[in-house]
């Protein structure tokens, strides 16, 4: 995209990727690469280091610890940690719950919580989907009751990624279940130490512990930690989904993903050739490449010359051809690894790994695994088309 920066814009990439150069710890890359399930100190030592660097909060203002940059200086960033293969910071503080916490929060809610997400302090995680309200999260069952200065939070969440390691959870709750679907819903901040509160691990098909079940027996939250108005709720979380979605693109990633796979496609034979230039090969990936271009060209006019008009239908369109090409792009690359990515077994650093295969293999066929899950998590592609047809039919 260097085609489209101006001198300043180009200016700071340099700078940018001169920072990274300097202060991303080799092994920290290394971990980044090889692994969809990173360690959360390795989440935290990166942040830690663009925190001290004021930089650990990308898209926020400035007056909430954020670095104030435009559109542009944020997509660049996006692009040159991922080039690098930076750990990607914790997106459930800062690209979710903290920027709902600045528009909707309260002044104490402000003071007590944005401070640790920008340091990296305090841990974040997301309880939304629930068994039987995935994509259909209104019509979601967890309870919060109201008993004087609390709520009592009864039910539980599933697919909660990181509520093992969080310090907190932003939480949607029932607290009218006389209302329709949306309107009995509110937005509770809750202490991931609190009594009654049981997180159980899920595994998923690669082998690795992201996923959780969290459970609330007569869970007790201050009414203190409500964010907006009760019942409401669904205003915040429609706000925020706005956000994953986007971030659930992965566009940045992905480039790399493109990259890494041009590299493999470049080491392995066919037919005594390089596989790149194997037709049948080379006509996949040229199909492929298009569509990242592509994807990556609409994510600069939406980001950063702000040409959507319906920013909801913007978020759903990017979610729904972002996972598909990621999950393209993962398919395409254990293809052409072939043989060398069959034997997956545990390593011994957590991660799973094609065992004894060259390094160009490590973290693809993990990756390639967990992120079949992509079309499906932050809303299925299912409900991102329907989302797509009410904002075109109106219906």
């Amino acid at each position: 995209m260097s085609q489209y920066l101006s001198a300043e814009e180009v200016s700071f990439r340099d700078e940018v990727r001169a920072f990274i150069k300097v202060n991303l710890p080799p092994e920290l890359a290394t971990k980044a690469r090889r692994q969809s399930h990173i360690a959360k100190a390795d989440v935290v030592a990166w942040h830690k280091i663009l925190y001290k660097r004021g930089w650990s909060a990308p898209s926020w203002p400035t007056e909430y610890g954020g670095t104030g940059w435009t559109p542009a200086q944020r997509f660049i960033f996006e692009d040159e940690c991922a080039a690098a293969d930076a750990p990607p910071l914790s997106f459930f503080g800062v690209s979710m719950i903290g920027p709902v916490l600045y528009t909707f929060g309260t002044e104490a809610q402000k003071a007590r919580y944005l401070p640790g997400i920008v340091s990296m302090d305090t841990h974040w995680c997301q309880g939304y989907s629930e068994p039987g309200a995935g994509s259909d999260l209104a019509s979601l069952r967890t309870r919060a009751d109201s008993d004087g200065d609390v709520y009592v939070v009864n039910g539980s969440k599933i697919w909660t990624s990181d509520a093992h390691k969080a310090d907190m959870m932003f939480c949607l709750v029932r607290t009218d279940p006389e209302a329709k679907q949306q309107r009995g819903i509110s937005f509770l901040l809750i202490d991931m130490k609190s009594p009654g509160l049981t997180v159980s691990p899920l595994i998923s098909i690669d082998g690795g512990h992201t996923l959780n079940e969290v459970f609330f027996d007569n869970v007790r939250v201050p009414k203190e930690n409500l964010v907006g108005e009760e019942h409401k709720g669904w205003t915040y979380a429609k706000f925020l989904l706005g956000h994953e979605r986007v971030m659930s693109a992965e566009v940045a990633r992905s480039k790399r993903r493109l990259a890494m796979l041009k590299t493999i496609a470049r080491i392995e034979q066919a037919n005594g050739a390089p596989l790149i230039e194997d037709p049948h090969f080379a006509s996949r990936l040229a199909a492929v490449e298009i569509e990242m271009m592509a994807l990556d060209l609409t994510n600069h006019r939406l980001l950063v010359r702000g040409e959507a008009t319906d920013a909801m239908a913007a978020a759903s369109m990017m979610k729904l051809r972002g996972s598909e090409v990621m999950q393209k792009l993962t398919e395409l690359t254990v293809d052409a690894l072939g043989f060398v990515g069959l034997p997956y077994a545990a390593a011994d650093d957590g991660s799973h790994q094609s065992t004894g295969a060259p390094a160009y293999a490590d973290g693809r066929v993990e990756d390639y695994l967990f992120r079949r899950a992509a079309t499906i998590y932050a809303g299925s592609s299912e409900t991102q088309r329907n989302i797509l047809a009410k904002s075109i039919f109106g219906h």
